[in-house]
């Protein structure tokens, strides 16, 4: 009995590792493999790939979803300056109305004021 147990452990291992060999020198896979399941390897190749072509497309959409972000965020600021300067020049004008209503002959200075530098 011994005998006919160790004799199935040894053949188990023959087919292992003939598998693995036959497996690498095309025996297993061979063209009359795929000539039978031809549908299957078809159907097989087609789904992956599918799965790359969604997984590069998402990658690169992906992409531009950080760029478009990146660019919301330089154009909100942008946004916010050109506001403030809005505002700003708004209220000059206003200031401006309110002064020549008043005639009090007042205007905007448009070169900067002069200074004059400290003596030592």
């Amino acid at each position: 009995m011994t005998k006919t147990a160790n004799s199935t452990t040894t053949s188990e291992r023959k087919t292992r590792g003939s598998f693995i060999v036959r497996l690498f020198r095309g025996q297993i896979l061979s063209s009359d493999f795929f000539a039978r399941n031809w549908l299957a390897v078809l159907i097989t190749i087609v789904v992956l790939l599918l799965y790359i072509t969604n997984k590069y497309t998402s990658l690169t959409n992906l992409e531009k979803i950080d760029a478009l972000q990146s660019r919301l965020e330089i154009i909100r600021n942008e946004k916010a300056h050109e506001r403030s300067r809005f505002m700003g020049r708004i209220r000059e004008t206003s200031m401006q109305q309110v002064v020549d209503s008043l005639h009090l002959n007042l205007k905007v200075q448009t070169q900067p004021p002069y200074r004059i530098p400290a003596q030592k």
